[in-house]
């Protein structure tokens, strides 16, 4: 049949093709978009959930540096959450070498009681002993279905089908299990074993702060314990050498024991020095004159005693006791104490030079006695004196008594100690209150020049 002009035929619905293949209607493509967005608001939701909870443990890590339990306890409800699971457990090593229960969430208690009565070794007769034993991440998605386990014990594992264990790595080594598990069959999302192994790292993070505070706060105590220790140490040091002589508190500090101070026998020698005329002079004197010529010879005199490793025994105003090879050891303590006095006589002869000119008439004499003595320390607790008690020093004080000025008084036994370094001269025969016998003495005249 013919068409009229200007008729028009019914329109029928095309569809756009392209390149052989159908596309979509505009219906078609909204519902694929809303679709799409739908999807990436979730995944976007999802990813700040994450992110807040990690930042949440973050901050429980901050705050809780001396709590990990607090830590722990929000790592295990973190990841159970946002995993999507039915329960957390983290595991820790103990002192026995094996993993027992640190912290749980979603646990039943009869579970919990079952959990907290084992004790993992690291090997493969569990996940978390293989993923120990490993050092990695060990997924079970059904242990029903898992050779390692029978289905009896899949039950008796709390009714729980998927296993995911992340272990907690701080150095290569691993420190820690996180364990997220749930009831049904699903599987664990690989976002969401990922968001576990983040889990574990903020746990390792916590535990290496806890550690690292644990250590400072041990090595802080050691510190001010040694701190303590060296103030005790230095006022015990202070109080010795206040009161003792400088060779007896050395070697008491130097040995950390004072047994020194106990009462015992040595053998030593003993001198004694004496001015002569210091009692007219301070009875005549102001007490600032008095004390500044003590101070001259006492000056003068302990360089000298120190040079030849001499204890200062005592201070008697103007008379002083040396004593040598005790506490310290000291090879000729009778030549020692010899070259001492020479010294000493050097010395105080300028110290009177001086004094002369100032219109003081003083003098010494010194004694020295070689024998055997007993020492240690007496008095009474904050005020101690190191002391020599015994014939050889009563010798050496009667001595000095007989010297006159600028004599150097020795006895037979001292003199036989010297050898051929020291010239001396015979005085004669004394007759010493004390004493019961004359004793010969010597006066010391000098050095002997070497050959």
């Amino acid at each position: 049949m013919q068409r009229r002009r200007g008729s028009r035929t019914p329109k029928r619905r095309r569809t756009i093709r392209s390149k052989g293949r159908k596309l979509p209607t505009p219906h078609a493509s909204i519902a694929y978009l809303q679709k799409r967005l739908e999807r990436r608001t979730n995944e976007r939701d999802d990813a700040l959930e994450q992110l807040a909870a990690t930042s949440d443990v973050l901050k429980v890590i901050s705050r809780s540096t001396f709590e990990l339990r607090a830590v722990f306890d929000r790592l295990v409800e973190s990841a159970t959450r946002l995993c999507q699971a039915n329960s957390s457990v983290i595991w820790r090593p103990a002192n026995d070498g094996r993993y027992h229960l640190a912290a749980s969430y979603g646990v039943s208690s009869e579970f919990k009681s079952r959990l907290e009565a084992l004790a993992l070794r690291p090997d493969g007769r569990s996940v978390v002993g293989r993923c120990l034993q490993a050092g990695k991440t060990m997924y079970v998605p059904d242990l029903v279905a898992d050779p390692e386990y029978t289905k009896r014990q899949a039950k008796e594992f709390g009714g729980y089908r998927g296993l995911l264990c992340v272990p907690l790595i701080r150095e290569g080594t691993p420190i820690g299990v996180l364990m997220i598990a749930h009831t049904s069959s699903r599987k664990f999302s690989p976002q969401q074993i990922a968001l576990a192994a983040t889990f574990a790292s903020q746990a390792v993070i916590a535990i290496e702060n806890t550690r690292l505070l644990d250590d400072l706060n041990k090595l802080n105590q050691q510190l001010e314990q040694r701190v303590a220790e060296q103030v005790a140490e230095i006022e015990r040091m202070s109080r010795l050498r206040r009161f003792l002589p400088r060779q007896v508190a050395d070697l008491i500090v130097a040995s950390g024991s004072e047994k020194q101070l106990e009462s015992h026998r040595s053998e030593i020698a003993a001198l004694f020095c004496d001015l002569r005329g210091f009692t007219g002079f301070s009875e005549s004197s102001d007490p600032e004159d008095v004390m500044a010529l003590l101070g001259d010879y006492h000056a003068a005199i302990g360089e000298i005693i120190n040079k030849y490793s001499g204890t200062l025994e005592r201070y008697a105003g103007d008379g002083v006791m040396v004593v040598f090879n005790d506490p310290v050891q000291i090879d000729q303590p009778a030549l020692k104490a010899v070259l001492t006095a020479i010294d000493m006589r050097t010395a105080i002869g300028r110290l009177i030079e001086k004094w002369r000119k100032l219109g003081h008439d003083i003098g010494y004499g010194i004694g020295i006695a070689h024998g055997f003595a007993t020492l240690g320390t007496i008095g009474f607790e904050g005020r101690f004196d190191y002391s020599a008690i015994g014939t050889v020093c009563n010798v050496a004080s009667r001595l000095c008594d007989e010297a006159k000025s600028g004599q150097i008084l020795i006895t037979p036994r001292v003199f036989s100690a010297l050898g051929n370094e020291i010239m001396v001269e015979q005085v004669g025969e004394f007759a010493l209150k004390g004493i019961r016998r004359p004793l010969v003495a010597y006066n010391v005249l000098a050095t002997r020049a070497p050959e």
